[in-house]
């Protein structure tokens, strides 16, 4: 009868089906998978499995088949409008929003009891009916597209990169339902704060963030997100699946006692927050998120937490390292700054000249020429921006030398780039800590050194190097300095056990690692590891 829309892997029509005696909506699947021998059988084989799936919020599919070689889905119709169209349109009511959570988490916890996963979790696949249902559409759709030998990924966009997990985003084959957690995360976000996280030009950039990133702060984007519900949305949405939540009914509950559970006042309607400082800007709708949140709120959270041992001190260390560089940053800001530009418009600035294909854009290399080709055109910002991508990248392949090397040029061009990039949270951080031990980084420390010699990591790194080449009484003296200072810095406590381990002070060494340990669960992930490897160095 008439076309309903078009996607990447299909475009639906709504029909009359003579033998129901009802209107349906037909998904037929992109002409390129007709290309793939083996994609009728697979298609056959998930559609089935699909087929199956009977859950009161998950559109049922009535048939399946192909014609001259193409196939197609047979679907209820559901009359009404998705949740993407709703959010852009008005904001939602605490009920509403509070039952589309309920029915979306309760789809993707029946499938995922039936080892289905979504794989596409958006709010264009939530559909609102007019009498109050909420469907969740397209289950298995993009596991039905998965590629295989086949040529079809480079004709055809598996997912969607708004809301696409990074292990999608890496082509990790044996995905789990982290990833439908991960999406579902996505849409909270966007409901939330008003936008999606992560939103770029091309969708290698989106799919790119995703992966390296740090998450945007939903308070940063919206002052009115309560603790409690960011909290929520980081553990969704962290990097590694083995962060987020088990499992979604554990996601829906904790989403639901941060918002409704909680005594504050639920803003009815709130205007689409301003884009990022950085001049990113993400996929816009209108947020629905409480003013605040009671403290009981907090408190019955944090019951429900397992009991930890804590080493107070240690996290405080980590706290105040964190407030050096911050210093460290504003003192370069105030070097490399042009004069301050209006920012109640902030410009969006786009990676739109002059970039290699977008598979040689996994080369940090690649990231930091283009970077430096950016600087000669003046355009400092976006320079500073891919800097970063570089220096994570390099990061990721343990090239701490080319780390620290792309993160310092990022803070020369544009020092509140970094700055507002989250970096202070540990990867620049963690470059010049585990680089410190190479001798081609001590120039660069010294750079650093030379901008703010007040940065305690700075000190640590100094004393790790000099260790490295025999020095133990200068090494000695500046970790106690350090120490008499933030007694729990962990950085320094690495080092320190690290200075025990070659003077063959074992015990001494062990006593700093197993304290530290007992913590591990509150530092970053890349020192817990690092206080293990240094465990290993310990006679058995």
């Amino acid at each position: 009868i008439e076309q309903l829309g078009q996607g990447g892997m299909a475009t639906v029509f709504k029909a009359y089906h003579a033998a129901l005696d009802r209107y349906v909506a037909i998904k037929v699947l992109h002409p390129a998978f007709k290309e793939e021998p083996n994609f009728l059988s697979r298609f056959q084989r998930e559609a089935r499995v699909v087929a199956r799936l009977e859950h009161p919020n998950i559109v049922p599919i009535y048939d399946f088949a192909e014609h001259k070689g193409q196939p197609y889905l047979v679907m209820k119709f559901i009359e009404g409008q998705t949740l993407k169209a709703r959010l852009n349109e008005k904001p939602l009511t605490k009920e509403e929003a509070v039952e589309i959570v309920d029915a979306v988490g309760g789809a993707l916890a029946y499938a995922h009891k039936q080892g289905v996963l979504h794989r596409d979790v958006k709010p264009s696949n939530v559909l609102l009916s007019p009498d109050g249902s909420i469907y969740l559409a397209d289950f298995g759709l993009a596991r039905m597209a998965q590629a295989g030998a086949s040529t079809l990924s480079k004709d055809v966009m598996l997912g969607t990169p708004q809301y696409i997990s990074p292990e999608q985003g890496q082509g990790v084959s044996d995905l789990d339902q982290g990833t439908d957690i991960y999406s579902f995360g996505v849409l909270l976000y966007e409901m939330v704060v008003g936008r999606v996280p992560f939103n770029a030009d091309t969708p290698f950039s989106i799919i790119h963030d995703h992966i390296y990133t740090p998450l945007p702060l939903p308070s940063t984007l919206n002052p009115n997100v309560p603790e409690v519900v960011e909290r929520v949305l980081l553990k969704s949405l962290a990097k590694d699946r083995k962060d987020r939540f088990e499992n979604v009914e554990q996601q829906v509950i904790a989403f639901r006692k941060a918002v409704v559970e909680g005594e504050g006042a639920f803003l009815e309607k709130m205007a689409v927050q301003p884009a990022a400082e950085d001049g990113s800007r993400g996929e816009t709708s209108t947020p629905i998120i409480p003013v605040d949140v009671i403290d009981g709120d907090k408190v019955a959270a944090e019951r429900e937490r397992p009991p930890r041992k804590r080493w107070p001190w240690i996290v405080a260390g980590l706290l105040i390292s964190v407030g050096c560089l911050i210093a460290f940053l504003g003192s370069l800001s105030g070097e490399n700054e042009t004069p301050a530009p209006d920012r109640s418009n902030p410009p969006v600035e786009v990676i739109d000249e002059g970039l290699p294909g977008e598979p040689e854009l996994l080369s940090p290399d690649a990231l930091f020429r283009h970077a430096e080709s950016l600087v000669e055109n003046g355009r400092d910002i976006l320079a500073a921006q891919e800097f970063l991508k570089a220096g994570n990248l390099f990061l990721d392949e343990e090239d701490y030398l080319r780390a620290v090397d792309s993160y310092l040029r990022a803070v020369e061009v544009h020092a509140p780039t970094v700055e507002r990039s989250r970096l202070v949270e540990g990867q620049f951080t963690q470059a010049i800590f585990l680089g410190s031990a190479d001798e081609r980084v001590w120039p660069l420390i010294e750079k650093i050194e030379q901008y703010n010699s007040d940065w305690p990591v700075v000190a640590i790194a100094r004393a790790r190097q000099i260790l490295y080449v025999g020095a133990f009484d200068e090494a000695r003296e500046i970790l106690d300095k350090v120490l008499e200072e933030e007694p729990g810095n962990p950085l320094a406590l690495a080092v320190l056990a690290e200075y025990h381990i070659m003077l063959d002070e074992f015990d001494a060494a062990e006593r700093i690692i197993g304290k530290v340990l007992e913590l591990s669960d509150d530092m970053p992930s890349w020192l817990a590891e690092h206080f293990q490897w240094l465990e290993t160095m310990l006679p058995e």
